[in-house]
C-alpha cells in the first residue's frame, strides 16, 4: 500500500519516463497480489494470465490518461472557471465510464475463459485497488487539502 502513496503523487509530475517506470513497479506489485488472491487452477492458468495481461496494458493507458487528468486538475485548480471545469469534469467522466466498461468486459471474458469464481475475485480485487487508490488521491487533491478533510 506504501507504493499508492508514490503512484498518486506521480499526478503531480509530468515526466513520463516516471510515470511509466511507477507504473511499471506497482504493475508487478499488482500482478504479486492477483497471484496471492485470485484462485487460479493450472488448467485455466494460461487462459487467466493472458487476459489479465491484455486488461493490463489497456488500464495502464487509461492510468496514464487519469494521471494526466489529475495533473492538469491540480495545477489549474485555482483559476478554473466553470467552463474549465465542467470540461475536466467531462473528461474524468469520460474516463471512468471506459474504465468501468473494461473492467465487465474482462470480468465477462474471465468468467467464460475460467469460472465465475475466479472472474468475481480478478473483480473484487480490480475494485479494491481502485478504491485505496482513489482515497489516496481525494487526500492530496487541493479541495480536500483547502477544506480540512482529513482522514479519520
Amino acid at each position: 500500500m506504501a507504493f499508492l502513496f508514490a503512484l498518486t503523487s506521480a499526478f503531480a509530475q509530468s515526466n513520463t519516463e516516471e510515470i511509466d517506470f511507477m507504473q511499471s513497479i506497482f504493475g508487478m506489485e499488482k500482478k504479486a497480489m492477483a497471484e496471492e488472491f485470485i484462485t487460479v487452477s493450472e488448467e485455466q492458468s494460461e487462459d487467466f494470465w493472458a487476459l489479465y495481461d491484455e486488461y493490463e496494458k489497456v488500464r495502464k493507458e487509461m492510468g496514464k490518461k487519469r494521471i494526466e487528468l489529475l495533473n492538469r486538475y491540480a495545477e489549474e485548480y485555482s483559476t478554473m472557471t466553470n467552463e474549465t471545469v465542467d470540461a475536466w469534469m467531462k473528461d474524468v467522466l469520460a474516463l471512468t465510464k471506459k474504465n468501468d466498461a473494461h473492467l465487465i468486459t474482462y470480468y465477462h471474458k474471465i468468467n467464460k475463459a475460467c469460472s465465475p469464481v475466479v472472474a468475481t475475485q480478478f473483480y473484487q480485487l480490480e475494485l479494491y485497488i481502485k478504491a485505496e487508490i482513489t482515497e489516496e488521491i481525494l487526500e492530496v487533491l487541493p479541495f480536500a487539502a483547502e477544506n480540512g478533510i482529513e482522514e479519520e
